[in-house]
């Protein structure tokens, strides 16, 4: 794109595999070792540590700002055909609540295009028609390298401890959330959960800087009579995930008679929820988005006792803490818990006095004991509360991984029926 606008680009990739595909007129050259003075900018990946990497200091030598494919987009804005840009943000249940929103506009007849964190770059996408609204997953990191993108709405789900290694402890990481906020013009709207300090916090600032009826603070309790008619939306972290999606496009100006039958066709999104099959009376869930405790948490809360526990949670990876403190008002809905992974142990002894607990160490021993136990009634839910590099290259391996191995071992107790 930059090269087609007329841009001289030099590019850098620290895999020569990957510096033998550039186009040829694209220099080649490392930016923490070039000269970069009379650069307009250094467009870095979100993956980029700036907490230490070297490339930080280089750019504030040379005075060239770091920016990310986010920023280019904000700053090609005013060459686009009329639009609207939507970003949403939060520790957990921003992918959800950026296809939800992207489903609702599209029911609705609404030109409507997803990017950043969520899919394909936004840059290598195609521009909407006019009218058509650009729905943006963003991530701290992409915040912190974007300065001037102004959204028409912007979003903030929640703040839970993550990504700690790249902040100056939790404060740090909430003022990246934050920042969006920031860089937004006060005469648009913003959109909050209320289920943390932090968010709410926020949303205070926000307040007391834009006229009333433009700030929305959403707990989905008004919608949760009608929950149920929406398969893969359960939980209340879905709920509070519906209202920040209903509160977006009404202020983008639709109505209820437009998005509330389009929560009914959602079909939610893999890794998240997902529900992969029914058999026997035993529902099978597969949550492995769920990396850290806080996003796990709902979950649990998802099954509550009916009379008695349902759940058979299979948790566990690498841990991104040592408790389980977000999901412990949720352990009484927990039938029979099957740890795996590092934080095997470490959940056995956690959960030990509260449920039954098998170690099972591994993801395909835990869903075959989970099945063997099952009853008519009950959930298998993977929402491990830790991240997956222990075992898999990533949640979507995982995932893949838990819906392979119930598929074929639910086929094999069919064939043997």
């Amino acid at each position: 794109m930059l090269v087609d606008s007329g841009a001289q680009v030099t590019a850098w990739d620290s895999r020569e595999e990957q510096r033998s595909t550039l186009p040829d007129d694209v220099a080649i050259g490392d930016p923490t070792a070039i000269d970069l003075t009379g650069f307009d900018g250094v467009v870095v990946s979100p993956g980029v540590p700036l907490n230490r990497h070297p490339i930080v200091d280089a750019a504030k030598r040379a005075s060239v700002p770091l920016i990310g494919d986010i920023e280019l987009f904000a700053q090609m804005r005013d060459e686009l055909p009329p639009h609207r840009v939507v970003g949403i943000t939060g520790t957990n249940g921003k992918s959800t609540t950026t296809a939800l929103i992207h489903h609702i506009l599209r029911e609705a007849g609404v030109p409507s295009l997803i990017g950043g964190n969520f899919g394909n770059p936004i840059l290598g996408e195609q521009q909407l028609a006019p009218d058509g609204v650009y729905v943006l997953e963003l991530s701290s990191y992409q915040i912190d390298i974007t300065q001037t993108l102004s959204c028409d709405v912007a979003v903030l789900l929640n703040i839970t401890p993550d990504h700690l290694d790249r902040y100056a402890g939790f404060e740090g990481y909430a003022a990246a959330k934050a920042r969006l906020f920031e860089v937004q013009a006060p005469d648009r709207h913003a959109v909050f959960g209320t289920g943390d300090p932090q968010t709410r916090a926020v949303s205070q600032r926000e307040k007391a800087r834009r006229a009333p009826g433009l700030v929305h603070d959403v707990d989905g309790a008004e919608l949760a009579d009608r929950q149920g008619d929406w398969p893969s939306l359960q939980g209340p972290h879905n709920l509070q995930n519906v209202a920040a999606a209903v509160a977006t496009v009404e202020a983008i100006g639709l109505t209820s008679d437009q998005w509330l039958p389009a929560l009914t066709s959602f079909r939610g999104l893999p890794h998240r929820m997902e529900r992969v099959t029914d058999h026997g009376g035993v529902t099978f869930i597969n949550d492995s988005k769920a990396t850290n405790p806080a996003s796990a948490a709902p979950a649990l809360a998802a099954f509550p006792p009916d009379p008695d526990p349902r759940i058979h949670w299979i948790c566990g990876g690498l841990p991104k803490g040592d408790t389980l403190e977000e999901c412990e008002q949720y352990f009484d809905y927990v039938k029979a818990a099957y740890t795996i992974g590092d934080a095997g142990a470490l959940f056995a002894d956690l959960l030990a006095p509260h449920t039954r607990v098998t170690r099972s160490e591994m993801l395909g021993d835990a869903v075959r004991e989970a099945i063997s136990a099952g009853e008519p009634g009950d959930v298998v839910l993977l929402a491990p509360a830790c991240a997956s590099f222990d075992q898999f290259r990533d949640y979507e391996a995982r995932g893949d991984a838990f819906r392979q191995i119930v598929e074929a071992l639910v086929g094999d107790m069919e064939i043997g029926a």
